[in-house]
């Protein structure tokens, strides 16, 4: 990738202690090759902080133990209202905070530590070479195999996952927690699935972000529980910047369960 110009772009990362599945979950400490510990915000925020030098990054909150525990590793901290419905709408909050010559704002989501560097600054490129692109997220393209396990969790109930599909500017026609599109068992197409796994990942413009609070959740956007179907509804187009899947399983931590799987990747990635 050639050389990037990251003026005018700040990244922020929401993070809530009020989590229905893991409550406190920002501060779970997580251990690196070295067995060192480190709560999930830094490890975030470290992850964050290494797409770029010079980057600015913030950790937006409602809460003081986050705060206090950002502020001690030496980040800089936004606070947020505790109304704040979703990752999106808290990153709008905190733009009244980020200086106006940073235009584009990154969301990193809080529990993606995993993410790789790449992904972002891929998001940050195709920003920069498209100033009228309001909103941008990434999306990868399916394995056979990670289309299968997509399937077996639809099957059971469970949610394995977020697919888009998009139209022929790779705009976002639509984001669901199924498998879409559909294929026909038995089809060639499942030995190279057309399934686009969308990571959570956003690149917002401030206009993108304003529009956003200021429009009512809808229902579809309740009902997969995804927040970027607002931008859909309200007719802002989101492309989606298509990239190749990362060389290791960028695991979020949704669950206590996730805590060995994580830690097994920042060993083998030789991360402290």
């Amino acid at each position: 990738m050639r050389e990037q110009n990251f003026a005018g772009v700040a990244i922020v990362i929401p993070a809530r202690y009020k989590s229905s599945r893991y409550p406190g979950k920002p501060l779970a400490e997580i251990r690196g090759v070295t067995g060192v510990a480190k709560p999930l915000i830094q490890r975030s925020f470290e992850a964050a902080s290494g797409i770029a030098p010079g980057l600015p990054v913030y950790v937006a909150t409602d809460d003081d133990r986050i705060a206090e525990a950002a502020t001690a590793f030496g980040g800089r901290v936004i606070m947020t209202p505790e109304s704040c419905a979703n990752g999106t709408e808290r990153v709008a909050a905190a733009i009244a905070d980020i200086p106006a010559e940073h235009d584009v704002v990154i969301n990193f989501q809080g529990d993606a530590l995993l993410t790789p560097p790449e992904l972002v600054r891929a998001l940050i490129e195709h920003m920069t070479a498209n100033p009228g692109c309001q909103v941008a997220t990434v999306a990868v393209r399916c394995s056979p195999s990670a289309y299968q396990h997509l399937l077996t969790d639809q099957a059971a109930g469970r949610s394995g996952g977020t697919t888009v599909v998009v139209n022929a500017q790779s705009e976002a026609l639509y984001f669901s927690k199924r498998v879409i599109p559909h294929i026909l068992p038995g089809s060639d197409a499942e030995n190279k699935p057309p399934i686009l796994m969308h990571l959570g990942l956003y690149a917002y413009r401030r206009p993108a972000l304003e529009h956003y609070v200021n429009s009512p959740s809808t229902l579809l956007e309740e009902l997969e529980g995804l927040e970027q179907l607002r931008f859909l509804h309200a007719g802002i187009p989101v492309a989606v910047v298509q990239c190749d899947p990362p060389g290791w399983d960028a695991i979020e931590l949704n669950n206590p369960s996730d805590l060995e799987p994580i830690e097994t990747i920042l060993a083998a990635r030789k991360i402290i």
